[in-house]
């Protein structure tokens, strides 16, 4: 499985969709935005901090195993640092598999791994 990840500064640039292979039925995108509301609590945006090197390590990690179970063809995972405002993505990702529920599937569990343990962390600012 093919995968890309990166984590950047800047607003999250959807890249140019590539599909390598014919085999390909399913394309997932899911890109995560930033609330207004945190609880009670009215924001005007989110800040996310990142150990890069541990945290691609881990991410890594998860998605190979996922692949493994869910067999898609790659995954693209863009996560941002720094301060994000309400209404734009800190986070996107693209899974391509030959179907839709492999695909979907893959994508909930990866979101549901982020969360769990990969050194990304969000605080109100």
């Amino acid at each position: 499985m093919k995968i890309t990840i990166v984590f950047t500064e800047e607003g999250i640039v959807v890249p140019e969709m590539v599909i390598g292979s014919r085999e390909i039925g399913a394309v997932v995108e899911f890109q995560g935005l930033v609330r207004e509301m945190e609880g009670e609590e009215a924001l005007d945006g989110l800040f996310y901090e990142a150990y890069p090197e541990m945290a691609e390590k881990v991410l890594r990690r998860h998605l190979e195993e996922l692949g493994e179970i869910h067999g898609c063809e790659s995954v693209e995972f863009i996560h941002r640092s720094g301060w994000v405002p309400v209404g734009e993505a800190s986070l996107y990702i693209r899974v391509l598999s030959a179907h839709r529920g492999e695909g979907l599937r893959f994508l909930a569990d990866s979101i549901d791994r982020l969360k769990q343990d990969v050194p990304i962390w969000k605080r109100v600012s």
